[in-house]
């Protein structure tokens, strides 16, 4: 009997507080699924930007590419917009980040004739205004064929489409797994914003996913006066330049497009990059140079891979890029983990609207 006496009161004081925690915890519970459910409403309620029209009346045909001699370069005039000097957001790193390794540039390579038709570098003509500059190319669309691993091998479609009105830009990711009638997944990254002198400026980024027998959820991050608002509604700072998961692509485009990097493998760029949880400093490797085997016919392609994971649930991608088809993506590898990957390969000639469209 004495012994019950003396566990009794401690069994009950630990009961008591658990009973006692029991509440909090569940009250934390609670706001995190409140939480969790007012960010899915304010993410959903924002509508995403009406999509960009273009038609596509003519295939993209590879360009035999000739090396052009390098020339001297002239000193250009203060302001001008067609200095090929690299502009101060490609040498300015994050706040204690490590200079960039690719900031400062030699003298860089002139673009072929047969490409400078194709896409006139900005040396050529001195933009209006209200258009971006003769080295946009016009609206493009890239269809893929999409193999993978997700528990088990997976397959699909996707389209790369980037469409442009004036400086007004859209790219869009379209990702598709199991039959196109009946998808079993189905994803759009799309990058909506502005081109300026440094290239692409997102305005805002949107994820839509969905999934058979899931609901419908949307990740979007917004980019207003060098802040960035993450898919969880936190705002930070963020330095010129900053891309995208669907930008970083064209950005690399016009980069290599305009001769601001020349290519050569070691190379190393960086890009701020802004994903829906966090933000990077990204930093891309060429790898070296690669014949992809296309419908086109082989095409010499540069690989470009992250020298880091991305965290956090955020999605890593590398690209390879053809020269002879204006530097677009014609091979995309979007990674989760070792395990968890998509890879996206051209099977169809590219598709190209025949003009600009007149600026609304």
């Amino acid at each position: 009997m004495a012994g019950g006496l003396k566990i009794r009161p401690v069994f009950f004081r630990r009961w008591g507080l658990a009973i006692l925690v029991l509440p909090v915890v569940l009250m934390h519970l609670w706001l995190g699924l409140e939480l969790r459910t007012l960010i899915d409403v304010w993410q959903q309620g924002k509508p995403m930007p009406p999509r960009l029209q273009a038609s596509f009346v003519r295939e993209l045909t590879p360009l035999e590419l000739v090396p052009a001699p390098r020339k001297p370069v002239e000193a250009s005039r203060p302001n001008s917009r067609h200095t090929m000097a690299p502009k101060a957001w490609q040498t300015e790193p994050l706040a204690a980040s490590p200079a960039l390794e690719a900031s400062a540039v030699p003298a860089q390579e002139a673009l072929s004739p047969e490409l400078a038709a194709s896409a006139p570098p900005l040396l050529l003509a001195e933009a209006q205004s209200d258009e971006p500059g003769p080295e946009w190319p016009p609206s493009t669309r890239l269809s893929h064929e999409l193999t993978g691993n997700y528990r088990g091998a997976i397959y699909g479609d996707a389209q790369v489409e980037w469409l442009r009105e004036g400086r007004h830009y859209q790219m869009h990711l379209d990702v598709s797994i199991g039959p196109s009638i009946a998808p079993l997944m189905a994803r759009r990254m799309s990058s909506d914003g502005v081109l300026s002198d440094a290239g692409i400026s997102p305005k805002r980024y949107d994820e839509d996913t969905r999934v058979v027998l899931s609901q419908r959820r949307r990740a979007t991050v917004q980019f207003d006066l060098g802040k960035v608002t993450l898919a969880d509604g936190r705002s930070e700072v963020a330095p010129a330049g900053t891309q995208d998961a669907a930008s970083q692509f064209v950005q690399l485009t016009w980069l290599f497009l305009t001769g601001r990097q020349a290519m050569r493998p070691g190379l190393v760029v960086e890009l701020p990059l802004a994903l829906p949880r966090r933000q990077y400093l990204w930093r891309y490797e060429v790898i070296g140079q690669e014949d992809l085997q296309t419908p086109m016919g082989p095409l010499n392609t540069w690989h470009l891979r992250p020298s880091v994971l991305a965290t956090s649930g955020d999605m890593t991608a590398e690209v390879w890029l053809a020269p002879s088809l204006q530097y677009l993506p014609v091979r995309i590898r979007i990674r989760q983990d070792a395990q968890t990957f998509v890879d996206l390969m051209l099977k169809s000639p590219a598709l190209q609207a025949a003009a600009d469209p007149p600026t609304p």
